[in-house]
């Protein structure tokens, strides 16, 4: 059986991140992460890690073990669509697994809504292969998919994050959070309900996991703060990496190569 790598162990400041859940939704005042930013330029690594992913033996299935067939669900990140993990998907499929995505064109809006369709598209799949689901989630898709997880963890098999802030998930860099300000503005404009809709999945995040969670994170992330992505209830493997690059990383296919064809639960 494979290894999968020695979780990091949280530090403090994860600690202090895992307190965020409590105060629940921000004030409008607040703008973005309480730490210090990494400098957002780090993004424009994406094109590179493309590069090396591509040239790395993982990308053609070289000294990894192959899927049989379970199932695995995408979730993109906030502001992105199924599109944004289409490489990842076509390379689960050709390593034997049933990779599926949940029909996201641009993922803005209020996590409730999102979940009603995440929820049926997970019916869907548990359905027709007869087997709990791996949900694999980036960024923002990685916090839809652990409350995903709390919710129906009779369907799931597993949950893997890809810099995903499960601590904290407003500890952003200010761009992002500006934009989170906006897509809140069009939330209510369409929906007309306000941000505290979010009040319910705010605490099903916090809740500790009912399935097993593994967080993949950066700590040269330029949008997450990579202390957000840390839980004393999650395991953490760390890679090094750009936050838009991590459904393209290297590190990362080979961390999901060992975690994926074996099973995580024993009931």
């Amino acid at each position: 059986m494979a290894t999968v790598p020695k979780p990091s162990k949280p530090e403090p400041q994860a600690r202090r991140a895992a307190g965020a859940l409590v105060r629940g939704i921000p004030s409008l005042l607040y703008a973005g992460r309480l730490f210090s930013p990494p400098p957002i330029w780090r993004e424009g690594r994406i094109a590179a890690e493309y590069l090396a992913l591509v040239r790395n033996p993982v990308y053609v299935g070289k000294d990894v073990p192959h899927g049989d067939g379970r199932p695995v669900l995408l979730v993109p990140g906030f502001l992105a669509g199924d599109a944004s993990l289409s490489v990842l998907a076509d390379w689960l499929r050709r390593m034997g697994y049933y990779a599926e995505a949940p029909g996201i064109s641009f993922n803005v809006k209020y996590s409730e809504v999102v979940m009603k369709a995440l929820t049926v598209r997970l019916v869907d799949v548990y359905g027709w292969k007869g087997r709990r689901v791996t949900v694999v989630g980036h960024s923002r898709g990685g916090i839809l998919a652990k409350v995903l997880s709390h919710r129906h963890p009779e369907m799931v098999e597993q949950v893997v994050t890809l810099g995903s802030p499960l601590a904290d998930p407003y500890d952003v860099h200010p761009v992002t959070m500006a934009g989170v300000r906006v897509a809140q503005a069009w939330n209510f404009v369409r929906y007309g309900r306000t941000a505290d809709i979010e009040r319910r999945f705010l605490r099903d995040l916090a809740a500790e996991p009912k399935v097993p969670v593994t967080s993949i994170y950066s700590r040269s992330d330029g949008i997450v703060h990579w202390a957000a992505c840390l839980r004393p209830d999650v395991r953490a493997v760390e890679v090094h990496g750009s936050h838009v690059g991590l459904g393209l990383n290297p590190e990362v296919y080979k961390v999901l190569a060992r975690l994926l064809p074996w099973p995580a639960r024993t009931s």
